[in-house]
C-alpha cells in the first residue's frame, strides 16, 4: 500500500511526503517537506520510528520503549506522524482504551532510513574514542 492508497488521508498530507522523496529542497524555507523532516529528524521522532520498526505497539510498550519521553511529547509525535502518513493508529472499543500503533509502509521506508543513519552515528562515535 502506498501512502496515496491509506484511507482517510487528506491530498495535502500525501503532498508533504512526496515532497521530500521527491527531491524538493528542505533547506529552502517555502519547501513543504521541511515540517515532516522536523518530525522525524527530532530526538523523539527517530526513537519512535526505531521503536515501531519492531512491530505493532501500544501506547504504555511505546513509552516504556522511549525511556524518558513525557505522555504529552509521545502524544504529540504520535499525532504528527499519523497526519504525516508514517502512522496507523487503531483503536479498540474496550474498557479500559486499547490503541495499537503501527509504521505505513512509508513509515518503514522512513525507520530504515533513520536506522542507518543512527547506526552511522553509533559507528562514527565508537571510532572517535579512544
Amino acid at each position: 500500500m502506498s501512502v496515496s492508497q491509506i484511507p482517510g488521508k487528506k491530498k495535502h498530507q500525501k503532498h508533504i511526503l512526496f515532497a521530500l522523496l521527491n527531491g524538493e529542497k528542505p533547506i529552502d524555507p517555502s519547501c513543504r517537506s521541511r515540517q515532516l523532516l522536523s518530525h522525524i529528524t527530532s530526538r523523539w521522532g527517530v526513537l519512535t520510528l526505531i521503536a515501531l520498526q519492531r512491530g505493532t505497539l501500544r501506547f504504555g510498550e511505546m513509552r516504556q520503549l522511549l525511556n524518558g519521553v513525557s505522555e504529552r511529547m509521545l502524544i504529540k509525535v504520535l499525532k504528527d506522524f499519523e497526519k504525516d502518513g508514517l502512522v496507523l493508529r487503531k483503536s479498540f472499543p474496550v474498557i479500559p482504551p486499547h490503541t495499537e500503533y503501527s509504521l505505513t509502509p512509508a513509515g518503514l521506508q522512513a525507520a530504515d532510513l533513520v536506522t542507518q543513519l543512527t547506526d552511522w552515528v553509533s559507528n562514527y562515535q565508537s571510532a572517535r574514542e579512544p
